[in-house]
């Protein structure tokens, strides 16, 4: 009878592991590679050293503006007018308050993702609005904070955040009425999908701000950000029920046929079935749109609300600092960034968390 000697398993030739083989494989695999490879490292070459220099190794962190020696980016700026770049003209003493919402919007976002409970995730849908609203604008014992005194990214964070919220709803129902057998619900929501798509964000906002309050009785007080907001979840639902749709629309005909099959009424099928798996696949898509929508924010300037860019601008116009214009756009292209990248990583650890596909 033989006896095999167990051996040990060797490590794998130098040459097809390491940082040098990653570089053949993916940098220098064929000669347009390399060119490519060799014109964005030149390119790279040019462009980050200043860059750094100009961010980091010669900005001004502190000290006053005529203490300023350095020609880079001079931040004592940013320092200087954070504040306003962050509350807007909201009173400084009540920052609490703000804060305090921002701490339980953080604590909602790690809940929502860790909790299964449908009525548990609803609940937190709808209260956080309502806790927000409270702790910003004040009322039940707080101090009233009128709207146009909110600005800065404080204002982008919330008319971002009730477009997204209140927009969602109303887009599955616009989806689900321009799937409809019905004409009547059909034709309706197809004219206003499309009567919206078909208008940009900035006439939308002109006609709440100017006529929308034509509509209602004369002397009748309408707030301007309320406005503002219905235009932007008005808008915004359009969008989302297109993409809604086109998350239905990739559905097997075969989950229908087996929902009618279960005897299930029209609202179980769609709520327990269809609508689960349609917004499983439309995830990319709809953070793509509420992306897309916390950008288009700084569009309230035209209608007079100061978000975190039109704070930027606002605050050049200080004649105690003149000419910092650019490190203030480039602070608020910063944070637009971090948010917006944030959203596109929360949005992945979702889909990956409910990608149910067998591979």
């Amino acid at each position: 009878m033989a006896i095999y000697e167990k051996l040990e398993a060797r490590a794998a030739p130098s040459n097809t592991r390491g940082v040098i083989h990653w570089a053949k494989e993916n940098l220098f695999n064929s000669v347009l590679s390399t060119v490519l490879t060799l014109v964005s490292f030149y390119f790279i070459y040019l462009v980050i050293p200043p860059l750094l220099d100009w961010m980091i190794f010669d900005a001004t962190w502190s000290g006053t503006k005529d203490e300023i020696t350095k020609d880079g980016a001079r931040w004592i700026f940013i320092f200087e007018k954070f504040n306003q770049f962050i509350y807007g003209f909201y009173p400084e003493e009540l920052y609490w308050r703000p804060n305090l919402a921002l701490f339980i919007f953080v604590v909602y976002i790690i809940a929502f993702k860790k909790i299964d409970n449908i009525k548990v995730k609803a609940f937190i849908i709808l209260s956080f609005p309502v806790i927000t609203y409270i702790l910003v604008a004040g009322g039940f014992g707080l101090e009233v904070v009128e709207t146009d005194k909110w600005g800065g990214l404080l204002l982008t964070i919330i008319v971002a955040s009730v477009g997204i919220i209140a927009s969602f709803p109303i887009g599955i129902i616009f989806a689900l009425g321009r799937q409809s057998h019905m004409p009547i619900i059909k034709t309706i929501s197809v004219i206003y999908i499309e009567f919206i798509r078909g208008v940009p964000l900035i006439t939308i906002l002109f006609m709440a701000s100017v006529i929308l309050p034509l509509f209602f009785p004369e002397g009748m007080d309408f707030d301007k950000l309320l406005r503002a907001l219905i235009g932007i979840t008005l808008f915004q639902a359009a969008y989302i029920a297109e993409v809604i749709r086109g998350g239905l629309q990739a559905i097997p005909k075969g989950q229908y046929e087996a929902a009618d099959a279960l005897g299930l009424t029209y609202w179980k099928k769609m709520g327990l079935v269809i609508l689960p798996q349609a917004l499983k696949i439309s995830i990319p898509n709809i953070v793509g749109s509420f992306i897309s929508l916390f950008k288009d924010t700084t569009l309230i300037l035209i209608i007079g609300l100061f978000d975190v860019l039109a704070m930027v601008t606002l605050t050049n116009s200080d004649t105690n600092w003149l000419g910092f214009e650019t490190e203030g756009y480039v602070f608020v292209t910063m944070i637009y960034w971090v948010i917006c990248f944030s959203m596109s990583k929360y949005a992945k650890s979702i889909e990956n968390r409910f990608n149910t596909n067998h591979r």
